[in-house]
């Protein structure tokens, strides 16, 4: 039954860059591009791709307007969540949510630590706001990968929860 959900149940994803050189066009975004290549072929249907600076006014406005107004179900957000001066997403994130989801991070992270040591430096983090999922992850596409490819089976059912969807788990 869960399986049967999870594949015919629709996800709407709004895509987030914070890039202060791809919000003024002198670098291309490759990561969103990415995100939005493993969702589609996922199955799901990606609404919104914006880019914005690396700048947590801007990026807490736009998560607000992307799970408030556009109501997306999921938002997957690309760089900023390192130790750089200029990275805020993980805590624009934090501002914006309800809930913490540790354990997609701690899987992501987990995942990461087995190809570089440096993985334990991310400060991604992840979230409910409403009914709309939040994930921060990383700012390079090899890293999207990894990390989206861990995670990709648990957001169906985490949608269809926050949707009401899912009633009673113990039965599935």
């Amino acid at each position: 039954m869960a399986k049967e959900h999870a594949e015919t149940f629709s996800v709407k994803v709004a895509i987030l860059t914070a890039s202060d050189r791809s919000s003024r066009g002198e670098r291309e975004d490759i990561s969103g591009r990415e995100i939005a290549k493993m969702v589609t072929e996922a199955g799901w249907e990606v609404v919104s791709h914006t880019i914005v600076a690396d700048d947590k006014k801007m990026l807490k406005k736009e998560l607000i307007r992307l799970s408030d107004e556009l109501k997306v179900n999921l938002i997957l957000t690309t760089g900023g969540t390192g130790l750089a001066p200029r990275d805020f997403t993980p805590d624009a994130t934090l501002e914006v949510i309800e809930k913490n989801v540790p354990g997609l991070t701690e899987a992501m992270r987990q995942e990461s630590l087995k190809k570089t040591p440096h993985a334990m430096l991310s400060r991604a983090v992840s979230g409910v706001r409403g009914s709309t999922l939040i994930v921060n992850l990383p700012g390079s596409p090899r890293a999207v990968r990894e990390c989206l490819n861990v995670i990709l089976p648990a957001i169906p059912h985490a949608v269809a929860l926050l949707g009401g969807g899912v009633s009673d788990c113990a039965r599935m």
